[in-house]
């Protein structure tokens, strides 16, 4: 999948907690960021950006926002909560990589995070500059 943001051990742990199948939430996340990359633009506008590579962008929404995602996404409401955990799961893995865990822990229980791949375009920098896993 060409610009997935979201890494293979993420999705084996999330379908485990989510009781999704395993062969399920790669599609799952697939259809998700065919809703979100389109909108990158948006999202650099109206929400925070938490983060950014060359490979994602991580922005900060207001709770209640994947509700709406899920609408244009489709699927159970099982599908959705696996989709909004695989993205919290890999905001805490990259929290972890850069040093920045207690931020990122602490940023998630006021708002939800969206990652959106970039297919590998060039990122540009967030309020702490660019960074690189």
């Amino acid at each position: 999948m060409a610009g997935q943001p979201i890494e293979g051990q993420i999705l084996v742990l999330t379908a485990a907690k989510a009781s999704v199948p395993p062969t399920r939430l790669p599609d799952l996340i697939e259809r998700t960021q065919a809703v979100l990359a389109p909108k990158r633009g948006r999202y650099r506008r109206e929400h925070e950006r938490l983060h950014a590579t060359a490979d994602r962008e991580v922005f900060l929404v207001d709770r209640g926002h994947w509700t709406e995602i899920g609408a244009e996404v489709g699927g159970s409401d099982r599908d959705l909560s696996a989709i909004r955990r695989a993205h919290e799961e890999q905001v805490l893995r990259i929290g972890r990589r850069t040093g920045r865990e207690g931020e990122f822990e602490t940023a998630l229980e006021i708002r939800d995070p969206v990652v959106i791949g970039t297919s590998g375009t060039e990122a540009r920098g967030d309020r702490h500059g660019p960074e690189r896993e």
